[in-house]
């Protein structure tokens, strides 16, 4: 499958999973076409201000890799910064959250996948 860049989508979220202003996915990969092991992969667009609230993970797990700005990331209760290049996963049972405290957008790609088994 090929899927050229003005083949992708954007879908913009208010409030994701709780969290403050707008998030903006170019979804590259959805549930469809994962076939089942998984459901997300994704650049997300988090403008300053913006955050993606906390939230737990069952039956899968994620990872996302920040490609620009920086991000607050709130592991499972430990608030941690994440610069370009770093990444985070949030296991199977654990939860996270995210927010751009920056004063320019931050970057990052997603990976959702089930946990198998």
């Amino acid at each position: 499958m090929i899927r050229r860049s003005d083949e992708i989508g954007e879908r913009r979220v208010k409030n994701a999973r709780g969290g403050d202003g707008e998030v903006i996915f170019h979804d590259w990969l959805l549930a469809d076409d994962a076939k089942g092991h998984g459901r997300l992969f994704s650049k997300l667009v988090i403008p300053s201000g913006a955050s993606i609230g906390y939230h737990e993970h069952s039956s899968e797990f994620e990872t996302f890799y920040i490609i620009s700005g920086e991000a607050t990331v709130d592991d499972n209760g430990t608030e941690v910064v994440l610069k370009p290049g770093d990444m985070h996963t949030c296991k199977d049972g654990d939860g996270h959250g995210v927010r751009n405290n920056g004063t320019e957008d931050l970057v990052l790609i997603a990976l959702i996948l089930n946990t198998l088994g």
